[in-house]
């Protein structure tokens, strides 16, 4: 998977994360994992946090943690229950077209 693709992929699936419910970034790293996206670490993620909170997607309040610092628990803005809604109904339709595409590939068995 591209880069580009998975960038764009993952910011709905944040956006999904946390519309779930209040969580903290370590926590969004731990349930992407859990759903089978290997390999993304914090890295990945906090950059895409930090353009989501820009985009005016996401709200979020620092609270203290038992294990160090503050945490900043995300929430999501009406902006972000929006844009959550708006990724969702694109990538059925996206989804749909692409079962379409490949509605009769045999996986490159060519026999």
């Amino acid at each position: 998977m591209t880069p580009q693709m998975l960038k764009g992929l993952l910011e709905g699936c944040i956006l999904k994360i946390i519309g779930d419910g209040e969580t903290y970034g370590y926590e969004i790293v731990e349930k992407l994992t859990k759903y089978g996206f290997q390999g993304v670490s914090e890295g990945t993620v906090y950059p895409l946090l930090i353009r989501l909170k820009k985009n005016k997607l996401l709200n979020y309040k620092a609270r203290e943690s038992p294990y160090g610092p503050k945490r900043k628990y995300y929430s999501l803005s009406e902006e972000g229950k929006e844009e959550l809604e708006n990724f969702y109904h694109t990538w059925l339709e996206l989804r749909d077209v692409i079962d379409l595409v490949f509605k009769d590939y045999n996986g490159g068995d060519h026999r």
